[in-house]
């Protein structure tokens, strides 16, 4: 028998809030976290728009700590703390504790600003923290050493699945026996003129420089692409078990994941969403439910034409056209942006607190739907969920085909 995992504490820093609870009330009143960029830099690029974080981890972290810091690492260690902190800081053996922080990109700034300081002023002004904190495992490296964590410090690296898929690495860590409690989830942070170029020139991001707030428009007729945006989710993972013999709060079951990959492209998804589609159906299988058990969704949804309508189809492949017209689905990153790695951990985060609050956030600047996508979309409102035992989806997919697919039961 499989062992059960629950999730007992929440943490996130992101466009639209500084927590959980911020980020969360926003979501609830679609509240767009997308700005004009005001950087000299930006202005020469044909998207002038992003979704910075709502609060600098600068203001949150301590000075010196900050500075040994790229900003995805302290992104990640400011919601570390803060779902440490939820969860009630529990006293665990750290030979039973482990952490895995995930990434698309890594410390992309860090390594172009030294590299800037490196042509510019020399050798030797180059910061000695540079690879640490420019290597993808920074974070995760960074949380684990301020928790003390030593069963397994692990960053999981597979562009926009990233975040997921470190939640999922956490599911199998605590299965398998190698650790009581995981401490997972995804950060990133690559507001920045190079990696914005070069998304740009992909025609990866919306050019609605116009109208920031309504730049990411999920399933829209008009959507031109995504929103850049950074920030961090991270979640504490245990066994039921542990966290009953210290009477936790447990805000919902990680109940399964799927995780496949396309081999199609390695940019775009697979049209017809066949891998997207396997990762959903393993993810059920691992939560031993079927597709009619599904009552709310969390799509991956980024507002690039091809990819909502390819997680649509699988959607669609797996529930069936009848049920899929029928489960509430909101697209958070209408709210937040895009948040590359660390998007499938708040969008986990929203998948449990749907769930706890019984309540699917709107999806927001979806004015005219395509007809490809026959899915049942929350908008305008937040939507009232019934209480009980029910389960949400949450898929995550990124560049080179990764798929990523979590089932969360609600508890209450």
């Amino acid at each position: 028998m499989k062992t059960t995992v629950v999730v007992t504490g929440l943490g996130a820093t992101t466009p639209v809030g500084g927590d959980v609870s911020s980020t969360w009330k926003a979501m609830l009143a679609g509240e767009s976290g997308t700005v004009l960029l005001e950087d000299e830099w930006a202005q020469q690029l044909p998207t002038r728009i992003a979704a910075r974080a709502a609060v600098d981890p600068r203001e949150v972290l301590d000075r010196i700590e900050a500075k040994k810091l790229d900003r995805s690492g302290q992104f990640a260690l400011v919601a570390a703390r803060e779902a440490w902190a939820h969860a009630g800081a529990p006293e665990v053996d750290p030979d039973r504790f482990a952490v895995v922080v995930a990434t698309g990109i890594g410390g992309v700034t860090t390594l172009l600003d030294q590299y800037d300081v490196l042509r510019e002023k020399g050798p030797r002004r180059v910061s000695p923290f540079t690879v640490p904190m420019l290597m993808p495992n920074g974070p995760a490296a960074a949380v684990g050493l301020a928790l003390g964590a030593r069963a397994g410090v692990h960053a999981p690296v597979s562009a926009c699945a990233s975040g997921a898929e470190g939640i999922a690495y956490g599911l199998d860590m605590i299965r398998s026996g190698r650790a009581d409690i995981v401490v997972a989830g995804g950060t990133e942070a690559a507001i920045h003129a190079l990696p914005m170029a070069a998304f740009d020139v992909m025609m990866a991001l919306s050019r609605r420089n116009d109208d920031p707030p309504g730049a990411s428009r999920p399933y829209d007729t008009t959507r031109d692409g995504f929103v850049m945006a950074e920030g961090a989710g991270i979640i504490v993972m245990e066994s039921a078990e542990h966290a009953a013999a210290r009477g936790a709060y447990v805000y919902a079951e990680i109940a399964g994941a799927g995780m496949t990959s396309d081999a199609h492209h390695i940019a775009q998804p697979d049209p017809h969403g066949a891998g997207a589609a396997r990762a959903i159906r393993l993810a059920l299988t691992d939560a031993g439910i079927e597709p009619e058990q599904i009552a709310h969704i969390n799509a991956h949804a980024t507002s690039t034409p091809q990819g909502d309508v390819a997680e649509s189809l699988a959607i669609r492949s797996v529930l069936g056209d009848t049920y899929a017209a029928q489960v509430p689905v909101s697209a958070t990153k209408s709210v937040t942006g895009h948040l590359l790695g660390g998007a499938g951990a708040v969008e986990t985060i929203a998948a449990i607190l749907a769930l706890d609050t019984h309540t699917a956030p709107p999806t927001i600047n979806l004015d005219e739907m395509d007809e490809a996508i026959e899915l049942n979309v929350v908008t305008g409102e937040p939507l009232g969920l019934p209480p009980g035992s029910l389960y949400a989806l949450n898929n995550s997919f990124g560049f080179g085909g990764h798929n990523v697919a979590l089932v969360v039961r609600g508890v209450r």
